[in-house]
């Protein structure tokens, strides 16, 4: 029956009331083929994660100014000179508390990441006459500033090329 209605649809009203032999495999065909389309899985289409290094930045004090995620590849112009040195550098708005970066096509390899709430926009992590800082920072592997900021060994992490989700909290 089916055959039926897809050869009717197919060809034009010619009068003849049997389907040639042809015309009848192109039809079952087409039927197998779209109930093949119809009943294809869904997660045949779904996007997969990309791999990428989802970095979400917390603890920011207000929303003044932008929050900067820099990713280095090296220790050179870590972690201060993000501008001129680092292989990615992100930089958002702040909406609320958090902020979140996704860096993508990252080649496997060891790195280290900066973060620095730029309050006043001028590109830099602003500090005191004693070389304190007075914006947020934050660093990957939990790399913490003692007497000075810390080395890209402190806050290297190894990337392996897949999806990799990490957290920085913002200090002030």
């Amino acid at each position: 029956m089916l055959n039926n209605l897809l050869f009717k649809f197919f060809s034009k009203n010619t009068g003849h009331s049997e389907m040639p032999r042809i015309s009848r495999k192109f039809s079952q065909l087409l039927f197998w083929l779209a109930l093949s389309l119809v009943w294809l899985p869904s997660n045949g289409f779904a996007q997969t994660e990309c791999p990428s290094v989802n970095v979400k930045i917390q603890n920011i004090s207000n929303n003044t100014g932008v929050i900067a995620c820099a990713i280095f590849e090296s220790e050179e112009g870590f972690p201060g000179k993000f501008l001129k040195y680092a292989s990615k550098v992100m930089i958002t708005q702040i909406s609320g508390t958090d902020a979140s970066f996704e860096f993508s096509d990252v080649l496997p390899g060891k790195y280290a990441i900066s973060v620095i709430h730029d309050e006043n926009y001028n590109g830099e992590l602003d500090k005191n006459f004693f070389g304190v800082p007075k914006e947020g920072y934050g660093f990957s592997s939990g790399a913490e500033v003692t007497l000075s900021a810390p080395s890209f060994s402190d806050a290297e992490f190894l990337y392996d090329g897949g999806v990799l989700q990490m957290s920085i909290d913002l200090s002030y």
